[in-house]
């Protein structure tokens, strides 16, 4: 059997939770945990890579052509442990001869979508800030903690895919909503079925008490809310985003919580992973920041380790792999 020597980058939940995720690698070669920063450049990556050929690979950092083409000896697998790939030139790694397979959508549909609405519900009803009060034997604020009901309000999903349409199916039938979904490629009769409305992106922005992020980022969506976007909103709206940092511009998203228009801003997702306390966005008042953990149910962590394994054990067997982007 060849030599396999499998890297695990980035990503400190795999095997925590499922040792016999690891002990499964184990039996097939050499396993080693890494941890990179965001900003390594791709050959530093490639460099500290040599002599791994399979990669099980978290949301950061990023292979690019710079890494691929750095990469002197054969990268064979890179399993993605999720179901992004943006941080993955599969083009390059196309050229380079490695596969590379995300973890299938459906997986991390549930735990996703709750966490966007979770994290959106701490926010309005300043959860975190009241549960710090109790804490701190300071019970006599609690008339400080306010809030609005979710209930009938009007809710805006831009991106209604895997999981922005359990998002959408949440907060319209648990929450009896008006829904406004933006997506060129949304479903019209599963739309229909929910009484879900599709409409263009000024219009949402218009209307919506509440929007949640939920698209793909790719060079249409990248910085879909920016200045202009924000100046179309209802003050005081609510935003939550579990997709990605990058679908907004963080400058003019600072602006319109400053102004107001913005009243509150919940996201699981920073350009920078991780992101400390100085940080504009997770110092202000206005805005909840999660460490990246909306997968982190048992059954989704579950799901993804066990894509990743059989990934690698489908490979070393040459059995046909799932989920397959390059």
């Amino acid at each position: 059997m060849k030599n396999y020597r499998i890297a695990i980058i980035n990503s400190s939940s795999f095997g925590k939770y499922f040792p016999d995720h690891l002990k499964r690698l184990e039996k097939i070669g050499e396993v080693k945990h890494f941890i990179f920063e965001n900003s390594i450049s791709g050959k530093e990556l490639a460099d500290a890579l040599q002599g791994f050929n399979i990669v099980i690979a978290s949301v950061r950092p990023f292979f690019d052509k710079e890494f691929f083409d750095n990469k002197k000896d054969p990268l064979l697998l890179l399993s993605r442990h999720g179901i992004g790939f943006n941080n993955v030139d599969v083009i390059a790694a196309k050229e380079h001869g490695t596969i590379v397979t995300i973890v299938p959508p459906l997986v991390e549909r549930d735990a996703v979508a709750e966490n966007a609405v979770t994290n959106l519900l701490a926010l309005i009803r300043q959860t975190v800030q009241s549960q710090a009060a109790v804490k701190s034997n300071e019970w006599k604020k609690r008339a400080s903690f306010l809030g609005i009901n979710v209930t009938g309000k009007v809710v805006g999903v831009i991106g209604c895919g895997n999981i922005g349409s359990r998002v959408a199916e949440i907060f319209k039938h648990g929450f009896n909503t008006r829904l406004l979904v933006v997506d060129p490629k949304v479903n019209k009769e599963w739309a229909n079925k929910n009484n879900i409305e599709i409409v263009e992106l000024d219009y949402l922005l218009q209307n919506s008490d509440i929007i949640s992020l939920n698209a793909s980022l790719n060079e249409t969506s990248y910085h879909i809310l920016k200045e202009p976007q924000f100046s179309l909103m209802k003050k005081g709206v609510y935003i939550t985003n579990t997709a990605r940092a990058e679908l907004i511009d963080e400058s003019a998203l600072l602006n319109a919580l400053d102004s107001g228009i913005v009243e509150g801003h919940a996201t699981d997702v920073m350009y920078v992973e991780p992101s400390y306390n100085d940080h504009p966005l997770v110092k202000h008042p206005k805005v909840l920041v999660t460490p990246h953990t909306s997968a982190y149910a048992i059954e989704c962590l579950q799901g993804m380790g066990e894509k990743c394994v059989q990934d690698v054990e489908n490979f070393v067997n040459n059995l046909e792999l799932q989920s397959v982007v390059s």
